[in-house]
Formats: C-alpha cells, sequence, structure tokens
C-alpha cells in the first residue's frame, strides 16, 4: 500500500514548473491586457484624484410644504447612490448637507456628464398623454405616418424612432395608416385636446376639426400662451418649463426626437405615477429583432391605471395615441400605443442602443424621488486628501513592508528568497488586476483601498509563515527536506485555505452591507484573499518542491533557514536487532 502513494508523491514533486509557467502566462497575458487598454496605472478615487462636485438643493412640491424631512433627504440618497453606484465599487460619494441639500462627488475619470444626467434626473416621473407636439423651429405639415408598430420606421411625432409601447405578451397589432395632428395650428390642438376639465381629469380627444367659434377659457388660454412662447432650444427655458406644475394639471415639456432635435409637447394630467413602477430592465430582443427595448412590471394599481389609458389612447389617431414619460419636467420618451396593455407589463420598443435602454430603464426603476432637486452648483474639486497624503499613504506602505521582509530576512533566512518573491508576484497581479478592473467596471482606487492592499500584506505573509513553520516541524522529527516538504504542505493547506476563507467572508459581508469608500477596503481585501490563494498553490508551494532538490537547502546549510542542528531536529530512530544471548557449550 506504500508504493501507490510513494508514486503520486514524486509525480506531484516532478511537475512544479507547470504551475509556475501557468502563472507566469497569467501575468504576462494581464500585463499585455492592461497595456493594450492603455490604463497603466489603477483609476483613483476622489479622494486621491479629485473629481466633480454636485451640490444639489431640495425643493418642497406644490402643496407640500414639509416635504423636506430627514426620511425623504435619506431616501433620495440611497436612490442617488444607486444609480451613480451601480456596482457599487466605482468610488461616488453622496452624501447630505445640512437640512436640505446632496453632496455629489464624482471621481476623476468617471463619465461625469453621464453621472450628473443620472444624479441630476430627480423629480418624481409621470406618464402624461401626448395632446400635440411639434418639432422645435421646424414648420410641420400633415403628412401621413405609419402607426409606430408598423415597421418600426421613424415617427415625427416619437422622441425614439420607432419608439412603441406593447403588451408583452400580446402580438403586434395590425398596420393601420393616419394623419398626423403634428401640423395642425397650435389653436386648433389646444381646443380639441387640450382642454382641462375643472376636476383635473385627463382630458378625452375630440374631433379633429373642432369649432372655430369655440372660445378658449382662461386656463387654456393661458396653456396655449405657454406653449407658443416655449423655446425648447435654450437650456434656461427647458430649465424652469415643469417648475410648479401639479401632476393633475396639463402642461408643456420639451424633448428631443431621434435625431437629436428639440421638440415641443402639450401633455395631459398625470395618468400614472411612476412609483407604480415595479421593475424596469433593458434586455435585448433575440428573437423578434427588435433589438433593444425595456421590460416594465407595474404594480396592481399601477396595471389598472395603466390598462385604463392605454385602453384610451389606443382608440386615438397619432401624435394622442403617446404618452410622455417626464422626467424632470423633460420627454425622455414618447411612445406610441397601438392595443390596450391589461396585463401589468409592457415593451417600449425603438431604435434604442444599449446604453440609451439602460438609461431609461434607470430613470424607470430610480426615478421616483421623493422631492425635487435642482443643481446649486457644480465644481472640479482637488484631491480630498491630496497627492501629499497618498504620497504619505505609500511611503507608511513601503515602511510596512520593508518591516516585514527584515523580520522574514531575519528569522527565515535563506527561505525568505521564497516569500519575498511570492509578496512581488502578488503585489503584481494586484496592480493589473486593478488597473484593469477601472475601466471594466469603474473601480476607484481611495484611500481605505489602499488600506486594504496594505492590510493584505500581513494576510499573504501570514500564508507563508504557517507553509514555512510546518516544514520546518517535519525537519524537527527527523525527516530530510524533500518528504518534509510533501508532508507539510497538505496540513499548511488547509490551514491557509481556512484562514483565507474567513478572511474572505468578512470582506464580503462588509463589502455588502456598506457603501462608498468602505466598500473599497472590503474589495480590495477580499481581491487580494483570493490571490493570496493563487500564489501560494501555483508560485509558493511549487518553488519550495524545486528549491527542496537544491544543495543549499536540501543539505541544511546554516543559512538556509532549515539547518537541523538549528531547528533541534532529532536523530531519526533506527531499528536495530537485538543480540542473542550467549549460549554456554556444555560437554555431553
Amino acid at each position: 500500500m506504500a508504493a501507490p502513494k510513494k508514486g503520486r508523491s514524486a509525480s506531484s514533486q516532478s511537475k512544479p514548473g507547470r504551475s509556475l509557467a501557468l502563472i507566469l502566462i497569467a501575468i504576462v497575458a494581464l500585463t499585455g491586457g492592461m497595456f493594450l487598454s492603455g490604463h497603466t496605472t489603477p483609476r483613483l478615487g476622489i479622494d486621491l484624484a479629485g473629481g466633480t462636485s454636485i451640490t444639489l438643493t431640495a425643493k418642497n412640491e406644490p402643496g407640500q410644504p414639509n416635504a423636506i424631512n430627514k426620511t425623504n433627504m435619506d431616501t433620495a440618497v440611497d436612490i442617488m447612490n444607486r444609480r451613480v453606484n451601480g456596482l457599487g465599487v466605482s468610488e461616488a460619494e453622496v452624501q447630505t448637507q445640512g437640512s436640505d441639500n446632496i453632496i455629489v462627488n464624482i471621481p476623476k475619470g468617471t463619465n461625469s456628464e453621464q453621472a450628473r444626467k443620472q444624479v441630476g434626473t430627480t423629480a418624481k416621473l409621470y406618464f402624461r398623454p401626448v395632446l400635440a407636439v411639434e418639432p422645435q423651429g421646424v414648420a410641420a405639415t400633415p403628412t401621413p405616418t405609419p402607426s409606430a408598430s408598423t415597421s418600426g420606421s421613424p415617427s415625427p411625432s416619437a422622441s425614439k424612432s420607432g419608439a412603441k409601447a406593447t403588451s408583452s405578451s400580446s402580438a403586434s397589432p395590425s398596420p393601420s395608416v393616419s394623419t398626423t395632428s403634428q401640423g395642425r395650428p397650435v389653436t386648433d390642438a389646444l381646443k380639441a385636446d387640450a382642454t382641462p376639465t375643472p376636476s383635473g381629469a385627463p382630458s378625452t380627444p375630440a374631433s379633429a376639426s373642432p369649432s372655430a367659434s369655440t372660445a378658449p377659457d382662461p386656463a387654456t388660454a393661458a396653456l396655449q400662451a405657454k406653449y407658443a412662447a416655449l423655446d425648447c432650444t435654450k437650456k434656461a427655458v427647458r430649465a424652469v418649463t415643469g417648475d410648479g406644475v401639479k401632476p393633475s394639471e396639463p402642461t408643456v415639456a420639451c424633448g428631443k426626437d431621434s435625431t437629436g432635435q428639440w421638440q415641443k409637447f402639450i401633455l395631459g394630467p398625470a395618468e400614472v405615477s411612476g412609483t407604480e413602477v415595479k421593475k424596469a430592465q433593458a434586455t435585448f430582443d433575440t428573437q423578434g429583432a427588435a433589438g433593444w427595448q425595456v421590460n416594465m412590471d407595474f404594480t396592481s394599481k399601477g396595471s389598472k391605471q395603466f390598462g385604463e389609458v392605454t385602453t384610451r389612447l389606443a382608440q386615438s389617431q397619432p401624435p394622442q395615441n403617446q404618452f410622455g414619460i417626464v422626467l424632470d419636467g423633460e420627454v425622455v420618451s414618447n411612445p406610441a400605443v397601438n392595443t390596450a396593455i391589461t396585463g401589468g407589463s409592457a415593451q417600449i420598443t425603438g431604435s434604442f442602443d444599449q446604453t440609451e435602454a439602460q438609461d431609461l430603464a434607470n430613470m424607470l426603476s430610480y426615478g421616483a424621488l421623493p422631492l425635487t432637486f435642482h443643481e446649486s452648483s457644480v465644481t472640479t474639486v482637488t484631491a480630498a486628501l491630496g497627492g501629499e497624503q497618498l504620497h504619505a499613504g505609500l511611503i507608511a506602505g513601503g515602511i510596512g513592508l520593508a518591516l516585514v521582509v527584515i523580520y522574514l530576512v531575519a528569522y527565515y533566512r535563506g527561505l525568505s528568497v521564497i516569500a519575498i518573491a511570492s509578496l512581488l508576484v502578488s503585489a503584481a497581479l494586484t496592480y493589473v488586476i486593478m488597473a484593469l478592473l477601472g475601466p471594466a467596471i469603474g473601480f476607484a482606487l481611495n484611500l481605505p483601498a489602499v488600506c486594504g492592499a496594505i492590510v493584505a500584506i500581513g494576510i499573504t505573509a501570514d500564508s507563508f509563515i504557517v507553509f514555512f513553520e510546518r516544514i520546518r516541524d517535519e525537519i524537527r522529527e527527523g525527516r530530510s527536506l524533500r518528504p518534509a516538504v510533501e508532508r507539510a504542505w497538505p496540513r499548511a493547506r488547509r490551514t491557509i485555505l481556512v484562514s483565507d476563507f474567513v478572511s474572505f467572508l468578512a470582506a464580503a459581508v462588509l463589502f455588502i452591507v456598506t457603501v462608498g469608500k468602505v466598500q473599497g477596503f472590503a474589495f480590495t481585501l477580499g481581491l487580494t484573499t483570493v490571490l493570496d490563494v493563487v500564489v501560494v498553490f501555483f508560485f509558493t508551494k511549487p518553488l519550495m518542491t524545486i528549491l527542496a532538490r537544491k544543495k543549499f537547502f536540501a543539505e541544511g546549510h546554516r543559512w538556509s533557514g532549515l539547518d537541523p542542528q538549528r531547528l533541534g531536529a532529532q536523530p531519526p530512530i533506527r531499528r536495530t536487532r537485538r543480540a542473542s544471548a550467549p549460549v554456554d557449550m556444555k560437554e555431553a
């Protein structure tokens, strides 16, 4: 029974070069990928490299003078934090300041414009029926346009080319051709479609040819004047378009079409609130060749409301068969409805690309903030700690590493070469992976993350010490080095795995239950713990196996760290045959 076991041991000792070659190939491949990507340094967080700071000020909504409170502000911070920290490691900071301000710090290297849009669109989300739409600065003429569900071709009244809303469980409706009211005079559109009811209930489409003798009431006249004066090409005008408008009132708004041209809308009272959207997700339709689309699921209340409005809109002509998705006073999408959607789920399709579909889904998911915010200031800030603090932190890490190396050299002597080489391999892997994770998932290295990397030095060194001490124990029992290495490894391996599992579990829990900078510490600690296992298994153990064959270590040189005499080794126990008792010869 001993022979097969010895054979397996010999086989494992004869192939350590494969493990070393494998980890060398991995390092070369990752380093090559780092240089090919053009990101040769880790992306730094706001406290080390500076970035963009946005100050958002909360505003009470009409009829809600006490909306600004700690509960609502905390909810707004949580939603904004989810928007800008989708993966949890991009290190954007979202925190309250005072009673009505929220500060958002976006690290340098992040797409600050996209982040500003995600954070800045903080008003409540509403679904409003479209009553009239007109391209800004273009004289429109009545032209027959196909329904958006016909072929997905661009519609002049849609903010997204071919955008449509359909039930996720229903088939495409039959094609229809209708005349758009986009080119009608503004007065006629208001008379026919935008006359608000005293109760604020949604207005129903009227005849396409209203009587010219009907005089608009004061509310309609004011809305008409506001629509006529609206210039969506001016940012200052767009910023205040939806201010002070209640959900139960019709309003005017701005939005972009598929070519990026601004167009202005008359919208009816809100039919569905964004709080009724239970889930929104961007998906790619591989079966129907519809491309990127946004799937929406509503609550039970929202499903009923959405079914009622789509039933009514499906019977109207363009553009009154559209509903505007209004966020922060801007129409982010206005899909057409061709059939009633009553199942609680809907799809918004059109000529979306991946980014547009994901942004729309994100707005639908997290758009319903309990407060309205506006940007008070947007500034570029210097590093919170600055280059000097980073330099000081790196010096502290270097001093700690130097002390570990001095200890290893003094106590383990020749074995310290293996430990130092393993530390260098671990450091190289950590640096390259961090540099690649910046552009890949938005990972930003902040000061707590640097601390996590420094702590990892001790975790990695501890694994080497466990292995070395197991080898020394075997030598103290009288075994030679090569058998001692192979006998020590299974025991050391179990200890290392248990220790690293506990460290990784702590890092994972810390990453899940925290946000912001602390997550950077947890992420780095977890990453370096995993790399510790990789280095010990694929570098430290194979290197130790190879060096155990060298005369310097195998014969226990006094500077090898494995001198049997210095370790107090016991001489091997040898079995000897007992001498037989002398036999006296007697004469017979």
